[in-house]
């Protein structure tokens, strides 16, 4: 149950009745699969969306691999004159999003748009957008002949204003930037505007297109990403001992948050029930997780809290596992804190394994991961396990190179990002 943060008591004790929240449309365009689908399909068989970044040569940089989308014709999707409006990220965003909203198959007549919001986060934006504008700029004689759709296309907001133009919906509408826990955040903010009241149906998830020169040269210059450019396919390792960064992805995973009894008075299918969410703050570092995972802990103890859950209701963890050297330590002695001797009982995941990490979409994408666990009943596994890394207690079911089947009643979805910004929610099977 959420408590309020200033009285520190549960909402329910302070006559807040909070509505229920459900999952009914999943949109998704990956490395690893252009529709939910194929996604699933492809994280069940334990496919690697990695190989040679195609976007732009990458020659000289350390790292010369990624997860891109593949087979991705923007002009499949938007007339020319439209799509040049749109940065890349948008229009990752701005197509999974028709998958979702098709796939809840709302009546749009009978729709009270107003009360439909959109959030569509995003960690960087169109960064595409801002180097083409600023190296036209440069190499030119210095007159400021900037693009009018410079600004528009960048901004990390515009996916959701997009959507929502298209759509018509009148509800909340912004984007959350919290680094790659981004579009978690707003999952959690849109399931507390729809159990609090303020909207019945929210469009949530996260958009990223950061294959870019500066995207890579960044992160590259952080030693943050895989250099193993011999060997793409098995580059994104998590919790593997030779893991040595991860790989940078890109696309988008959108989501149908839905009130119940809206979603039941129109005979809405139902993937799962949100069932609760936590958000925490490692106050510790820039870019390291705190050593102990204490703000992951905490995101975790929360989102059990909200949902008046215990531990040992969790049968599937898919944790944020980048397959970085330190994150990967760390996230495992939490789970451990969190579910005692259960942490050996419950199937623990790496989905980024296979999509590679898609910064701000990541825990949308990785949601969607978790809901179909649920929905199915089967864990899709953390490929490209080889050697076990002595510094993690290899007894925890990692799923490692092989989908498992197991019912699985309740399912963790863990984002960190940047700045120690932690993010869990919990979705469970929904139940009259």
């Amino acid at each position: 149950m959420w408590r309020d943060s200033c009285l520190n008591v549960p909402l329910n004790l302070i006559h807040v009745k909070l509505r229920r929240v459900v999952v009914t449309g999943l949109g998704s365009l990956t490395p690893i699969g252009n529709n939910t689908g194929e996604y699933w399909n492809s994280l069940v068989n334990g496919v690697s969306g990695a190989g040679p970044i195609t976007r732009f040569d990458p020659s000289k940089f350390k790292t010369q691999f990624a997860c891109e989308v593949k087979n991705f014709n923007s002009e499949n999707f938007f007339e020319r004159k439209e799509a040049r409006k749109y940065d890349l990220y948008s229009q990752f965003g701005i197509v999974a999003a028709d998958e979702a909203i098709a796939d809840a198959a709302f009546n749009m007549e009978k729709l009270n748009c107003d009360r439909v919001g959109v959030i569509i986060a995003s960690g960087i934006g169109g960064l595409e957008t801002f180097i083409t504008e600023v190296k036209n700029f440069v190499e030119g004689d210095g007159t400021p002949r900037f693009n009018p759709f410079f600004i528009p296309k960048m901004i990390a907001d515009i996916t959701s204003g997009h959507v929502s133009i298209k759509y018509g919906f009148r509800g909340p509408n912004f984007a959350t930037v919290s680094a790659c826990a981004s579009s978690a955040n707003g999952m959690v903010d849109a399931f507390n505007y729809i159990r609090l009241g303020k909207a019945e149906v929210f469009v949530v998830g996260g958009a990223e297109a950061s294959i870019s020169t500066a995207g890579v040269g960044g992160f590259n210059a952080m030693h943050a990403l895989s250099t193993r450019n011999d060997d793409p396919k098995t580059a994104s390792r998590p919790f593997d001992k030779d893991r040595d960064g991860f790989v940078i992805g890109e696309g988008s995973g959108i989501l149908i948050f839905e009130e119940l009894e809206h979603a039941i008075s129109r005979g809405a299918k139902i993937y799962a029930e949100v069932a609760g969410a936590g958000l925490s703050g490692d106050a510790y570092h820039m870019t390291q997780p705190h050593p102990e995972g204490l703000g992951a802990l905490i995101a975790m103890r929360e989102a059990l809290l909200d949902a008046e859950m215990v531990a040992t209701d969790l049968d599937h963890i898919n944790t944020h596992g980048t397959s970085t050297p330190l994150g990967d330590i760390v996230e495992p002695k939490a789970i451990q804190t969190l579910c005692g001797e259960h942490a050996y009982k419950v199937n623990i995941n790496s989905t980024k394994s296979m999509t590679g990490h898609l910064l701000g979409a990541a825990g949308a994408v990785e949601a969607i991961a978790s809901i179909l666990a649920v929905k199915n009943d089967i864990i899709p596994p953390t490929i490209n396990h080889f050697t076990d890394d002595p510094e993690i207690d290899n007894r925890l079911n990692f799923t490692f190179n092989k989908a498992q089947q197991r019912v699985v009643n309740a399912a963790l979805s863990n984002t960190f990002g940047f700045g120690g910004h932690n993010a869990s929610v919990i979705f469970k099977k929904y139940k009259e």
